[in-house]
C-alpha cells in the first residue's frame, strides 16, 4: 500500500466565505487557520500548500468574551530604543478590525515560510462588503 502524498500541480483550490458576526475570535481564528492550511482536506500534506482561500467579512462585528476588549493588549515594537508600543482589544477594534483577525489566525498558524505563504490566502473586510464575488466563495460551516 502507497501513501498519498499531494503535489503542488494537482491541488485545487476552493474559495470559502465566513460571516464574523457574532462569532467568537478564537474559534473563528482556529477554523480559518485550518481551512488556510488544508487540515479540512482528505489529501492534506504537512510540506505543501493544499489549503483554500478565506474571506471573513464583518470583521467589525466579532465579539469575544469576559473582560477581554480592556484587558487583552497587543504588543508592537517600532526597532528604536524605548519603542514598545501597545494597545487594547477595544483600540485596534476602533482603528483596525482587520488585523485583530489576521493577528489570531497568525498566531494559530507554524511558524515557518510556508505558513506565510498560507496567511496571504486570507482576506480580511471590516464590513459585509466583499472585493473576491467573481470567484464565487462558498460558505464556510464554522459549527
Amino acid at each position: 500500500m502507497k501513501t498519498y502524498v499531494a503535489k503542488p500541480s494537482t491541488i485545487e483550490r476552493k474559495w470559502y466565505i465566513v460571516d464574523a458576526r457574532d462569532q467568537r475570535l478564537g474559534r473563528l481564528a482556529t477554523r480559518v487557520a485550518d481551512a488556510l492550511r488544508g487540515k479540512n482536506k482528505p489529501d492534506y500534506t504537512p510540506n505543501i500548500d493544499t489549503g483554500d482561500f478565506v474571506v471573513v467579512v464583518n470583521a467589525e462585528r466579532i465579539s469575544v468574551t469576559g473582560r477581554k476588549l480592556e484587558n487583552k493588549i497587543y504588543y508592537r515594537h517600532t526597532g528604536y530604543p524605548g519603542g514598545l508600543k501597545q494597545r487594547t482589544l477595544a483600540e485596534m477594534m476602533n482603528r483596525r478590525p482587520e488585523e485583530v483577525i489576521r493577528l489570531a489566525v497568525k498566531g494559530m498558524m507554524p511558524k515557518n515560510r510556508l505558513a506565510r505563504a498560507q496567511l496571504k490566502k486570507l482576506k480580511i473586510f471590516a464590513g459585509p462588503e466583499h472585493a473576491h464575488a467573481a470567484q464565487k466563495p462558498e460558505e464556510l460551516r464554522l459549527g
